[in-house]
């Protein structure tokens, strides 16, 4: 099994599809669901991931702060990530998974009790699995300013621990675009003594503006109307009154939006925020189904979202294996065969 090669696939060229069935489906194939397939094909799982094709780190050129692929492009990682989950014969499928139903959906009290679910591929394939791991990820909700979108993820960023040392030491400014942006300017300043908080619609309390004057971060007041570019570079953000702020980098906190439709469809529980819970490995209240990576939880960089998709694999294929047990013993008692002593 360790020796057998996968496949990659796009949806509606095997007809047979329709017939397949899987151990698990991947719902996803960034650093969370790769890792969570690469876990389950080493524990010889017939596993698919099927993938959609946007990650959400696209316009980033590198990733930061995973051990030994520090400064590695975004889209590099994920190639050879399929290229090793492909190893332990995995089927890497490029397409768009519609809905995800429960296999006895329908089928009233006949329906088997152990989990198992139809994965409805656009273009009507469909994949049988006995489980399913979503790793769908987030997109980020930004701000409507122009000039922001064509520089995000150049030098229109969000992360400090992900960018900051990036730029270091040049001048840097924070949009007051949301709650978050005080804390952000804050936290910068131990990456450049030059940081400007552009209140822009944020209404700033005292405690606010002291602690930001106390750590020589200065507020810069007025509605923002367009970031400004020149060159393929920011040069600086222009507020209402025409005003140009020169900055080399901006930082942005945006909003996070989980790509959850197919866990919504699933009616899985969510917490207050409307973000799904899980347990440590990734379980929803579902029985049969993990949600891993930026779909569960917003703040997971590429090392801590696959981490979650390796904690997943391993409860699965556990899962599975208890499954598998009790289907045999029931095989092994309705043979009559004695109990060895």
């Amino acid at each position: 099994m360790g020796e057998t090669t996968g496949t990659t696939r796009t949806a509606g060229v095997t007809g047979s599809r329709e017939s397949e069935r899987y151990d698990v489906v991947v719902v996803g194939a960034g650093a969370a669901g790769l890792n969570a397939a690469l876990v389950l094909g080493r524990a010889r799982r017939r596993v698919a991931v099927v993938d959609a094709g946007e990650p959400r780190n696209a316009p980033a050129a590198h990733m930061h702060g995973y051990l030994s692929r520090d400064g590695m492009p975004p889209a590099a990682l994920l190639a050879v990530g399929r290229e090793e989950v492909a190893r332990y014969g995995a089927d890497l499928i490029d397409a768009r998974v519609e809905h995800i139903e429960p296999a006895g959906a329908g089928a009233g009290p006949a329906a088997s009790a152990a989990p198992g679910f139809v994965v409805h591929l656009a273009g009507g394939p469909v994949l049988h699995a006995r489980r399913v791991v979503v790793a769908t990820g987030l997109r980020d909700g930004l701000p409507e300013l122009p000039g922001l979108v064509e520089r995000w993820g150049q030098d229109v960023l969000h992360c400090p621990y992900c960018h900051g040392w990036e730029v270091r030491d040049r001048p840097l400014g924070v949009l007051g675009t949301g709650p978050g942006a005080v804390n952000q300017a804050l936290l910068l300043r131990q990456w450049s003594a030059d940081v400007v908080l552009l209140a822009h619609t944020l209404a700033l309390t005292d405690d606010e503006r002291e602690r930001l004057a106390a750590r020589d971060v200065r507020v810069v007041e007025g509605r923002i109307v367009r970031l400004v570019s020149d060159d393929g570079r920011l040069r600086g953000v222009e507020l209402a009154n025409g005003q140009v702020v020169p900055r080399e980098a901006v930082f942005v906190f945006p909003r996070p939006v989980p790509r959850d439709a197919l866990l919504f469809g699933l009616d899985c529980a969510r917490d207050d925020n409307g973000w799904v819970t899980t347990d440590r490995t990734g379980r929803t209240s579902l029985p049969g189904v993990w949600a891993v990576g930026n779909v569960a939880d917003p703040r997971a960089q590429v090392v801590t979202a696959a981490g979650m998709g390796a904690s997943a694999a391993f409860a699965l294929d556990h899962d599975l294996a208890a499954e598998e047990v009790e289907r045999a013993v029931v095989r092994y008692r309705a043979s009559g065969a004695a109990v060895p002593a």
